[in-house]
């Protein structure tokens, strides 16, 4: 399903619902035109550059909409796109972004599939002039990065915590709650701030009481999901069912996205559990249905179509030699303080998802 670019529906809801993000720092450092290695930005490069985008994979509904979304905006540009996808391998990846160097590329955009393990590949594009863009995800530990464009991820577990315990109340009557968490892949480094933010929100409720994690396991490393796989967390969940609920009822469960809150609603079901309240992420078509047919009860939308239109804005002004214009705020990589563009997500449920989707027909037409 293709996405539609102008997003009034969106812009709507979030001026109206969505609280603002905390910055770190009012402002950037020039951007990349300031850097050490990528002075050459200052002056700009030609209107028909080579612009690599190297995403992570294409498994989920997100990363496919990515791909087609940067060869789509970076063409509109005039800019000759190179998109390529690393089937979560990072030597592929590595690979792929010295072959992206190799023809040239002035800009590379990078989903990094792991943000701990392209130092190397990275300052080699550095040293060549290239400007490094992280797309969704920090890049970490090097300093060869010059900004990172994304949702706000410990914001995005915050609205995930509360939608949990705003379902909680809503279709579970009074607590107290059997709950149980589920995390990201550890290897991306959104996962743990998605859950921290998450559990900002949760755990002053499990500290009173009001929420039981019946297995115990509320530490992140006990509850990611490796390379966020849903058959993974399809396994634990059935584990966490066996193991604990046999006598009890479940009631809600942190999920870290779609994929794995679909897989925990099938485990829930095929126990023989009525369905827990499960939050979500990334607003797939598929749970956007589940939404609204009272299974799955939220999600928190990240239009992909707005996180690739800021990119290629900033792409367009290193493109004219303004540099990179000020950030929203800065984030620690572990070696340097990288300028971060911020957008604002937004929790989906039954109730506002035909507001959410107002100006996207194809959205609206899975409703029907």
């Amino acid at each position: 399903m293709k996405l539609k670019r102008t997003t009034l529906g969106f812009a709507a809801v979030l001026a109206a619902g969505a609280l603002a993000l905390t910055a770190c720092s009012g402002g950037g450092r020039g951007g990349a035109g300031d850097t050490d290695a990528t002075g050459a930005a200052e002056a700009g490069f030609a209107a028909d550059a080579t612009i690599g985008v190297s995403l992570p994979w294409l498994g989920t509904q997100n990363w496919k909409e990515a791909e087609e979304f940067f060869t789509e905006e970076l063409s509109s540009a005039g800019f000759t796109p190179l998109v390529q996808a690393a089937d979560n391998k990072v030597p592929q990846q590595q690979q792929q972004i010295e072959a992206m160097i190799e023809q040239g590329a002035k800009v590379i955009v990078v989903g990094p599939v792991d943000g701990t393990q392209l130092g190397t590949v990275l300052e080699t594009a550095h040293d060549a002039g290239v400007t490094i863009i992280g797309y969704d995800r920090l890049i970490e530990n090097t300093d060869a990065v010059d900004a990172v464009v994304q949702f706000g991820s410990f914001r995005t577990g915050e609205l995930q915590g509360q939608s949990l315990l705003d379902g909680l109340a809503e279709r579970k009557g009074d607590g107290p709650y059997n709950i149980e968490l589920f995390g990201g892949g550890p290897a991306d480094p959104n996962a743990p701030a998605f859950f921290e933010g998450a559990m900002s929100i949760l755990q002053p409720k499990i500290d009173d009481g009001t929420l039981t994690v019946v297995s115990g396991q509320t530490e992140f490393t006990q509850v990611a999901t490796q390379d966020w796989d849903n058959a993974k967390a399809q396994s634990r969940m059935d584990s966490l069912l066996s193991g604990f609920y046999s006598d009890k009822q479940i009631d809600g469960v942190l999920s870290p996205n779609d994929g794995i809150a679909r897989a925990i609603l099938t485990a829930s079901e095929q126990a023989g559990q009525e369905l827990p309240v499960v939050s979500g992420l990334d607003a797939e078509n598929e749970s956007v249905v589940s939404i609204w047919e009272g299974k799955q009860y939220a999600t928190v939308a990240k239009p992909t179509d707005q996180l690739v239109a800021k990119t290629v804005e900033l792409i367009k002004s290193l493109q004219s030699g303004d540099g990179l214009p000020a950030a929203d705020e800065t984030a620690d990589n572990g070696r340097k303080d990288v300028d971060v563009y911020l957008l604002d997500p937004v929790v989906v449920t039954k109730a506002n998802v035909k507001e959410v989707f107002a100006n996207d027909p194809s959205r609206l037409d899975l409703l029907k």
